[in-house]
């Protein structure tokens, strides 16, 4: 029975009747955690309208995995158990991650789940970059995956430092993420309208990874001191958590954390709340060594870094790096006004840099990774193209 039989009606031995269309390629979409699926739903995203393809999901080992059952409820797809999805084969596979790959029957392609493959683990000189390193990308000497898409030229030399047998595998495809953002820009006055802001008001985006060196880990008291500090008539605070501190700990703990904060005014934007709409609202952005503060840079938002230069965390050159080196180090004890005035006056300086190293096919993305999945299917894509498309506008009233 073919993945495209089952994928369309209750798995069973009499599945192949219940089929309404037959004869499509396969492919599935492995969620390891919630934001590679976010990630993977911007790939799926290329090829599902093709009647020609079915594509369903299944999620993948992980350590991380809290909140991926209510994540791909939410895309409303086909979930298989994993159980299943290794046993049955498939066209193509989709992933952001790399957990269980190895026990997949089909070609896969392996996307990047941030900005770049800008992390690091390991100390010194056997530091590597998460993700463009053989742990990851090969099996008893086999390179997993039929693709391996980068965002830069300059990830394919780390790629040959780092695991030269997968270099004829790596296709330069760009980000779309960085991409979406960018054709989002236009909407600004939307998005901040959806989420209250007066005319005249300023509102300062609070962003923060997870794990311990992180925002939220290391700085606790900024939030409140943020509100103490800054005027409530002319600012607004909103805070964008990774999807692995709304997960780790719980919905209901998060919220009580910050309830004072809450109380204060500040927007807790929720993890199915597309965080780039929020950034391009942003007249400003605190953050840490994770990805949204790349991105936000990218756009041209000033942004004012807590790490004390984490550079032990950062692949050499990666667009991290860049940001970490140059963007404006909040001091919390200082007056604030200045340093968002040095930040607003180094933006574009800041941006420029970050955006050069972010990506070198900006505006291409989605064709390229298209072109990419099409051909991994051994299909023609279709002779029309999807436009890059800006992030859709918050719903409040969901949150």
């Amino acid at each position: 029975m073919s993945a495209a039989e089952w994928s369309s009606a209750p798995v069973g031995i009499d599945a192949s009747r219940w089929v309404t269309r037959s004869g499509c390629r396969d492919v599935l979409a492995v969620v390891h955690t919630v934001t590679s699926g976010q990630r993977l739903l911007e790939a799926v995203e290329t090829i599902e309208a093709d009647r020609r393809v079915q594509v369903v999901f299944a999620q993948g080992p992980d350590a991380f995995s809290n909140g991926v059952d209510e994540f791909l409820r939410s895309t409303e797809g086909v979930v298989l158990p994993w159980q299943q999805a290794v046993r049955e084969r498939f066209d193509l596979a989709i992933a952001a991650a790399y957990g269980g790959l190895r026990e997949l029957h089909a070609p896969i392609v392996v996307l990047p789940h941030g900005a770049c493959y800008g992390k690091t683990y390991g100390a010194g000189a056997s530091a590597v970059s998460y993700g463009l390193d053989a742990q990851r990308l090969t099996h008893n000497g086999r390179v997993l995956m039929d693709a391996v898409a980068l965002s830069h030229d300059s990830q394919l030399e780390l790629l040959r430092r780092q695991c030269p047998e997968a270099v004829d595998r790596a296709v330069v495809v760009g980000d779309i993420c960085y991409d979406r953002l960018a054709a989002s820009v236009p909407s600004r006055d939307a998005y901040r309208a959806a989420l209250g802001m007066e005319p005249g008001q300023e509102l300062v985006v609070v962003a923060s990874t997870w794990g311990q060196d992180s925002l939220f880990a290391r700085n606790g008291d900024l939030l409140p001191h943020l509100h103490d500090t800054l005027a409530t008539d002319r600012y607004r605070l909103a805070a964008l958590m990774h999807p692995s501190v709304w997960f780790g700990h719980g919905r209901r703990q998060l919220r009580a954390w910050l309830a004072d904060s809450r109380q204060a005014g500040l927007m807790l934007v929720p993890p199915e709340v597309d965080w780039r709409a929020v950034v391009v609202a942003a007249d400003y952005l605190v953050g840490d060594h994770g990805s949204l503060p790349v991105y936000a840079a990218a756009i041209g938002c000033p942004v004012l870094l807590t790490d004390q230069s984490l550079q032990a965390v950062h692949s050499a050159g990666s667009a991290q790096e860049v940001l970490s080196a140059t963007a404006v180090r909040l001091a919390a004890a200082e007056p604030l006004a200045p340093q968002l005035d040095l930040a607003w006056r180094r933006a574009r300086e800041v941006g420029a840099k970050v955006a050069g190293r972010l990506t070198s096919r900006p505006g291409t993305a989605v064709t390229a990774l298209q072109e990419q999945l099409y051909r991994l299917l051994g299909m023609t894509a279709p002779g029309r193209h999807r436009a890059v498309e800006a992030v859709p506008v918050p719903d409040p009233g969901r949150w």
